[in-house]
């Protein structure tokens, strides 16, 4: 991590850019979205964002959000912290009521399929990315009544007819 990116994780773990952060991620969606996800807030500082869409489990309309990733054996792993928030993040209860989604990283856009993260490889997972982003670690202190869902997204091989 950079000195700029240092400095923005610090930041990351009080509540006041919880807030901020907050208003920030729809300027950022728009941005990733514009872009083919090659920028956006997170990435011009130099941090990995990948713009997920989902579809919405009560609504059926396709739902996008900006997150912090890392990439494991070829698939990205993402964290549902909400800031830190008492209740999950609405795109992590999409996944798991379906799982089929797509991330677009750097241009591309790829179809994955999500995968709920459990005991020693969802702790493996969790230590990965909060070594990446330290203040998901002050975002679960936060939420000490739910334990915050770390999703790996593994991309899906499309058939071309």
């Amino acid at each position: 991590m950079n000195g700029l990116q240092r400095l923005i994780g610090k930041l990351g773990t009080t509540k006041a850019f919880a807030g901020v952060g907050r208003a920030l991620v729809r300027v950022d969606e728009r941005l990733l979205r514009s872009t083919n996800g090659r920028f956006g807030v997170g990435t011009s500082i130099g941090l990995r964002t990948l713009l997920l869409t989902t579809t919405g489990r009560r609504s059926g309309q396709l739902r996008q959000v900006p997150l912090l990733y890392v990439e494991r054996d070829g698939a990205f792993v993402v964290i549902g912290s909400n800031w830190g928030g008492e209740n999950h993040p609405a795109w992590s209860a999409n996944l798991i009521a379906q799982p089929e989604a797509s991330a677009t990283v750097r241009g591309r856009t790829v179809p994955v399929h999500a995968r709920l993260l459990t005991g020693d490889e969802r702790q493996q997972m969790w230590d990965a990315v909060a070594a990446y982003w330290p203040a998901y670690n002050t975002y679960a202190t936060r939420a000490p009544n739910r334990e915050i869902r770390v999703f790996r997204l593994e991309p899906v091989e499309v058939s071309r007819g």
